[in-house]
């Protein structure tokens, strides 16, 4: 299946000249949406992982159904504030200022390794962010996985060292 064909693209959103590729067109066609969670089980059913971490929010629609089809347990990357227990925080660089990101000191423990998803790898902030997360737990980082990555803002760079996956490249708005 070409998931480029069911993934919707908005010109000058959020504002102009990018390119939006929205997933919310995959999302409602169930043989696309079964399809990119298959390729996904695909590549990690067989690798020695022993959680699914997903980045707030679309990470979840990808990285929890993914977990529970590994039987494994899901950890969620939260904006600060969202989690209940006391968390540890990772202040990354936007484009325009600073953000940041929170798990739980409890989600993970020395020796697990995970699979880090999300839906975009753009210029690799976020991802490179939830890895130091993760790896500040004791936690070792198998791989990073996304539907969409948009190679020409060179992502990737951010997770040297680290395999990546996804599913769908964009070399150009």
């Amino acid at each position: 299946m070409d998931l480029k064909k069911v993934i919707r693209n908005i010109p000058d959103f959020p504002k102009p000249g990018i390119v939006f590729r929205d997933i919310t067109t995959l999302l409602k066609n169930p043989e696309a949406f079964k399809y990119t969670l298959d390729k996904f089980y695909e590549k990690y059913h067989f690798q020695p992982i022993t959680a699914i971490v997903g980045v707030e929010a679309r990470g979840f629609i990808f990285g929890a159904p993914l977990a529970s089809n590994l039987g494994l347990p899901f950890i969620p990357i939260r904006k600060p504030g969202k989690l209940p227990a006391e968390t540890v925080c990772q202040s990354y660089q936007l484009e325009y200022g600073t953000d940041s990101i929170e798990i739980h000191k409890d989600a993970l423990k020395e020796g697990d390794r995970v699979v880090i998803i999300d839906d975009l790898l753009a210029t690799g902030g976020t991802a490179s962010a939830t890895g130091k997360l993760v790896r500040q737990l004791g936690a070792q980082v198998d791989s990073f996985a996304f539907v969409i990555e948009l190679s020409f803002l060179k992502g990737r760079e951010c997770l040297k060292g680290y395999e990546v996956f996804s599913l769908v490249e964009y070399t150009s708005e």
